[in-house]
This record gives structure tokens, C-alpha cells and sequence, in this order.
């Protein structure tokens, strides 16, 4: 049933993003990071550095938006991918590798409604912590008087505005457009992912079932998710370099802006050459790996059935 899988795409997106979260703020700030102004050499020493300078829980800035907004954002995905998986094999055919394509990437585009957004306050909170430990390490090595020196730290305390806040600027001053500002990179990361991810983790999935009429084992769905989400994350990173530069309102000193998708490929290429188009992508796949093979878990096993069948019992 739809609440069903709305509730099990919830609850699956909770438990991953909580175990991933802090991997994916250090791709976010690998990912912004210029040539000239790098803060981070890895995955290691941004979340080392992190600790030491927001504390453990910095790790967590903007796990309060994924966690709101991940549950709605997972239910539409899978749900929808299971939706036009039904109608489209209503011929009572398989589905052909085109036709679980399609589903992919109608589940992709609908998904964008709500991960838009999230993904636009999400990166705020995430980079902030790197700006503001940038400017302070500028204004040490420029060796300022003490007094301007501080005064070079104060936007470490300014940059720590909550989501709230910055969705009330952001719809004060540009209306709900704000929200979904890099739209068509979101739509240019999300649907290839897609395209990508459910034909293959569907595939590796049926290699574990003895038979078609009975559930895969819950860790063949776990690696099957595993294998699949990284591998998708990997073929759609570039997108997401750029989506997160677009996303983006607070820039480092000297570093670029960008006025659309083609001027920020463009000068990425030119000014840190192609393989800045990977930066964070060994991140990114050990984000989604566990992310969605958590999620297939918990959806392939059905939680949310569970509950709903123990509601009228309980009443009675």
C-alpha cells in the first residue's frame, strides 16, 4: 500500500542518514574547496579538522534538515519508482531494461521536489563551519594585529544560522524560487542517478532470489543497494560538483561564482581541470552505499506492513 511505502522510505532514510551524515559534510566541503583555497587534503583530515575546531557535533551541521526532510524525499523515490514499475509492465510482460530505465527516471524527477530544496539549506549549514575557518586562517597568515585578527574570526560565529533562518531570507528576498536554486542541476544529478541505480540494484537483486515469487534475502537486498547506489553516485558526481557550487550562496575568499550550469563547468575545467569533476566521489559513494542499501533493507522487508497490520490488533 502507498502509506506502506511512504512510511518504510521514511523510516529507511532516517537510520541511513544518521549513519552517513558526517561523510557527506566532508564531501560537501571537498567539493567546494577551490585550487588556491583548499582547507581539506581528504575525507579524514576534513572530518579531523572539523572536530577539532566545531567539535564532534559539527559534523553534524545540517543533519536537522536531511533528517525533517529525508523521510519525504526517500518515501517519494521509492514509491514512485514502484509506481511506474506497475504501470508499466501492466502488459503482464518483464520489464525491459528501457522500461525500468523509464521508472528510474520518472522516481528521479519527482523526487526533486522536495530534495531541492533540502539540499539548498543542507549545503549552507555544511560549508559555513569551511568559510569561516578559511577567513581565519587567512588573516593568521596574513599576520594581523590581534584585534583585526578576531575581528577576521567573527564570521565563524555569524555563519551559525539555523535552516529557519535562512529559508526566511532566502523567501523574503527571492520567493520560494530561492529554495530551488540550482533546480536543473539537481534534476541533471538526480535523474541519471536514477536512471542508473533501480535497473541495476533490480538486476543484482533477482540473483539472489531462489524464486520470483519470494523475497531476495534481506543482505543480498543490503548489498545489492550497496553496490548499485555507489556505483550510480560515482557515474553522477560531476552533477553533483556542480550542483553543490550552484547551491551554494557563501563563497570563500577569492574563490568563483557562477551564473549557471554551463559557466560553472566551463570554469571548473579551465581553472582545476577535469578531475575536479571527481572531487568527493569516493565520499559520495561510501555515503549512498550504506544509505541505500539500508533503505532497500528496510523496505524490502516491510517495516511500515508490520506496523499497520498491528494497528487494528491493537485496537481491538
Amino acid at each position: 500500500s502507498l502509506p506502506a511505502k511512504l512510511i518504510n522510505g521514511g523510516i529507511a532514510g532516517l537510520i541511513g542518514v544518521t549513519c552517513v551524515f558526517p561523510i557527506d559534510l566532508a564531501k560537501t566541503r571537498l567539493q567546494n574547496q577551490q585550487n588556491g583555497q583548499r582547507m581539506y587534503t581528504s575525507m579524514s583530515d576534513c572530518l579531523i579538522k572539523t572536530i577539532r575546531s566545531e567539535g564532534y557535533f559539527g559534523m553534524y551541521r545540517g543533519a536537522a534538515v536531511n533528517l525533517t526532510l529525508v523521510t519525504p524525499e526517500k518515501a517519494i523515490k521509492l514509491a514512485a519508482n514502484d509506481f511506474f514499475r506497475h504501470h508499466l509492465s501492466k502488459d503482464g510482460k518483464k520489464l525491459t531494461l528501457l522500461r525500468e530505465m523509464l521508472a528510474g527516471c520518472g522516481a528521479g524527477t519527482c523526487q526533486v521536489i522536495v530534495t531541492t530544496p533540502m539540499e539548498m539549506l543542507k549545503i549552507q549549514l555544511q560549508d559555513a563551519g569551511r568559510i569561516a575557518a578559511q577567513k581565519k586562517l587567512m588573516a593568521a597568515q596574513a599576520q594581523l594585529p590581534s584585534s583585526s585578527a578576531v575581528g577576521a574570526a567573527e564570521p565563524a560565529v555569524e555563519t551559525r544560522t539555523t535552516a529557519t533562518q535562512i529559508t526566511r531570507e532566502l523567501l523574503r528576498s527571492k520567493g520560494i524560487a530561492g529554495l530551488y536554486k540550482g533546480l536543473g542541476a539537481t534534476l541533471l544529478r538526480d535523474v541519471p542517478f536514477s536512471i542508473v541505480y533501480f535497473p541495476l540494484f533490480a538486476n543484482l537483486n533477482k540473483l539472489g532470489q531462489k524464486d520470483p515469487n519470494v523475497k531476495a534475502p534481506f543482505y543480498v537486498s543490503f548489498l545489492s543497494g550497496c553496490v548499485a547506489g555507489s556505483t550510480a553516485a560515482v557515474a553522477v558526481n560531476p552533477c553533483d560538483v556542480i550542483k553543490t557550487r550552484l547551491q551554494s550562496l557563501q563563497r570563500g575568499v577569492n574563490e568563483d561564482t557562477y551564473s549557471g550550469i554551463l559557466d560553472c563547468t566551463k570554469k571548473i575545467w579551465q581553472k582545476e581541470g577535469p578531475m575536479a569533476f571527481l572531487k568527493g566521489a569516493y565520499c559520495r559513494a561510501l555515503v549512498i552505499a550504506p544509505l541505500f542499501g539500508i533503505a532497500q533493507v528496510v523496505y524490502f522487508i516491510g517495516i511500515a506492513e508490520f506496523l499497520l497490520d498491528m494497528l487494528p490488533k491493537h485496537r481491538a
